[in-house]
């Protein structure tokens, strides 16, 4: 963690107007949780699972620039940068639960923990309550999309919350190494997530990469049930074909088959996924679509920093630029096909 700015310490010093209480009394309408629960790198908050709110205020008596990222390596608020002797106030939604990170991982610490990061950090105030309103977005996915718990990895899904405004969380229930068969057959996986699904929600579907053995018939039935399991608790399901491989042929374009997910059974994974959206009258992000066109407009060397080839020569996980990168697209397509109102995310 680089140096803290001395404009936290101060506050936290002089902060005298919020006092700790229980999680369950901020529920009630007491006072909300605040900068009492912070270091110089960080905060933690003692509440359950559950949605909170986060309001923080940045700023200091020098220029500062702050981000803010929780639980399992979330990416919370993008870089703020605040000129000297000014304060901005920024606002999110983060989801909070056990296991923090990958559903089948480890539980992760207890309660809220937020990071404090950025080139120069300085928070002048921040303020936790419970959230009353939100809209959650669910993802399912696989190790592409989901909270990776150490550097240099990161899912898209990670990076998503960064885009978004208090209002809408982020619930990523993507887990590595999964397919459609194992996402429907554990229950730790779509078993746990389908009642947590309220009406209006939306459930971001992305698996692909692990059907390496999964017949056309099984894979098209698998996203089907997963539709009709969102739908049958009042979800909005969201089929999203997965992002590429990073797999050139010799002309700079990319591989029909590995790069592409087409699976040694001749199963057009993303191809079968457009047609399931249609059939069902489900929203496509074709994300495979959008990451092709930007890994061959790199090309071969200016794609590996989307990916993590420089790191552990892996032309399938993306790094945390790559990941941030493609949640943008995810972003971006939320926006044009009104999945989101405009008010509730972030610009990049």
């Amino acid at each position: 963690m680089r140096r803290f700015n001395l404009a936290l310490l101060a506050t936290v010093a002089l902060s005298t107007a919020l006092t700790a209480v229980p999680a369950h009394a901020a529920a009630e309408g007491h006072r909300p949780l605040g900068i009492e629960n912070c270091t110089a790198t960080g905060c933690h908050f003692d509440v359950p699972a559950g949605t909170y709110d986060v309001k923080v205020l940045l700023g200091g008596d020098a220029g500062s620039s702050t981000s803010v990222s929780g639980e399992t390596r979330r990416s919370l608020l993008p870089e703020t940068a605040v000129a000297a002797g000014e304060r901005t106030a920024r606002s999110f939604t983060v989801n909070v639960r056990t296991p923090e990170g990958e559903p089948t991982g480890a539980e992760g610490t207890p309660g809220l923990d937020l990071v404090l990061g950025g080139s120069a950090p300085a928070l002048a105030d921040i303020k936790v309550t419970p959230a009353r309103h939100t809209r959650q977005i669910f993802l399912v996915g696989d190790s592409t999309v989901c909270d990776q718990p150490g550097d240099p990895y990161s899912g898209w899904g990670q990076q998503l919350p960064q885009y978004l405004r208090k209002g809408v969380s982020v619930a990523n229930y993507a887990d590595s190494g999964e397919s459609t068969v194992t996402y429907l057959s554990n229950p730790q996986l779509f078993a746990t997530v389908q009642p947590l699904i309220r009406r209006g929600d939306l459930v971001l579907v992305q698996l692909a990469h692990n059907d390496k053995t999964t017949d056309e018939v099984t894979y098209r039935t698998n996203l089907e049930t997963l539709v009709a399991g969102i739908r049958e608790k009042g979800g909005e399901p969201v089929l999203v074909t997965p992002i590429v491989r990073r797999w050139f042929n010799s002309d700079g374009t990319l591989n029909n088959n590995t790069a592409l997910l087409v699976n040694g059974l001749g199963v057009d994974h993303p191809a079968v996924t457009r047609s399931v959206a249609a059939a069902q009258d489900v929203p496509l992000i074709d994300l495979t679509a959008k990451t092709k066109s930007l890994v061959e407009s790199l090309g071969v060397e200016g794609s590996k920093a989307i990916y993590l080839y420089n790191e552990k020569r892996d032309n399938t996980h993306t790094s945390v630029h790559g990941a941030t990168v493609y949640a943008g697209l995810v972003r971006d397509e939320l926006l044009a096909q009104h999945l989101v109102p405009k008010g509730l995310v972030r610009a990049g």
